[in-house]
């Protein structure tokens, strides 16, 4: 009996360890993301039309994916919770139909933080099996006022939606930003929403403490390429909108940083010592791929710590 309640002591505090982590990544991401980000007045909802009836919106935080038609508004992923007057604002020039679902890509606030509001608005958000774990977690004691962001709608690999015209598939990467990452194909539009599978001309931020990988974040990034030809518009999780050349180049910038983290590590090089070596990343930050929230240092620190792992 010692023995039994000892062990459930330590799983309750692996439990709580657990979601502490989740905790700290969901607002150390989304708090950097909005110090380097405009203040809130300052911020505009920019709109780009990619089809008929496919749209980007660009503001702070991830960018957003609109599908507009007679069936009504499918969003992918909603920014951050103050801005969502000014996404609705954005929205209603385009169409004046109710919004019927969103799709979180994965559960970071600067994706995830309109959930609340919108849900208010009747809307339904759809999201992986992970996302809705992740955020639960992360709604337990201090932060219950976020249990009103939960999907109600969740799924384990993939996900048909058929709205506006036209099929969108709706698929799940393995262990890549997180473990909870989806991107979208627009069938007859030809575009396709990578969620944070994609920083276009940055380095990508691979969240190792909610599941995410080097491996896992590289195959995403070869599966959402099968989707594409050189005429496909690639929504990127953040960054300008993109082209299948642009998505082939950051994979070629991924494997040549493995290659060159997988080398030092052969050579019994230390997290440290390979964290250290700017000839690793030399390349790849003369092209400007540095930004904010993950500068040199700490893309090779992240390769490192994942494929030593």
């Amino acid at each position: 009996m010692l023995f039994k309640a000892k062990f459930i002591i330590i799983k309750s505090r692996i439990k709580r360890f657990c979601i502490f982590k989740n905790i700290c990544s969901f607002f150390i991401y989304a708090s950097v993301i909005m110090a380097c980000a405009q203040d809130n007045q300052e911020v505009t909802i920019e709109t780009q039309q990619l089809s008929n009836t496919v749209y980007m919106l660009t503001g702070q935080g991830g960018n957003i994916g609109l599908s507009v038609g007679d069936d009504g508004v499918f969003m992918i992923d909603g920014q951050y919770a103050n801005l969502t007057p000014k996404i609705l604002e954005a929205i209603k020039k385009i169409s004046d139909k109710p919004i019927h679902y969103l799709v979180n890509t994965h559960w970071h606030g600067d994706h995830t933080g309109g959930n609340e509001n919108l849900s208010k608005l009747g809307v339904n958000i759809i999201a992986h099996d992970n996302v809705y774990k992740r955020l639960s977690e992360s709604t337990n004691d201090k932060l219950a006022s976020l249990k009103g962001a939960l999907p109600i709608i969740t799924f384990n690999d993939k996900l048909h939606i058929h709205v506006n015209g036209e099929d969108v598939f709706v698929f799940h990467v393995d262990n890549a930003h997180t473990d909870g990452d989806a991107l979208l194909y627009f069938t007859e539009s030809n575009v396709l929403h990578t969620g944070d599978t994609f920083f276009n001309h940055l380095y990508p931020y691979i969240d190792l403490n909610s599941g995410g990988s080097v491996n896992g974040y590289i195959e995403a990034v070869k599966k959402a390429l099968m989707f594409t030809d050189f005429e496909t518009k690639i929504i990127p999780g953040h960054g300008k909108l993109s082209n299948k050349k642009e998505y082939l180049f950051f994979l070629s910038m991924l494997e040549t940083l493995k290659t060159s983290v997988l080398a030092e590590i052969s050579a019994g090089k230390t997290e440290d010592q390979v964290a250290n070596d700017t000839n690793i990343t030399k390349t790849f930050d003369e092209l400007g791929y540095r930004w904010a929230f993950i500068d040199s240092e700490k893309i090779r620190r992240t390769f490192y710590k994942s494929l030593k792992h």
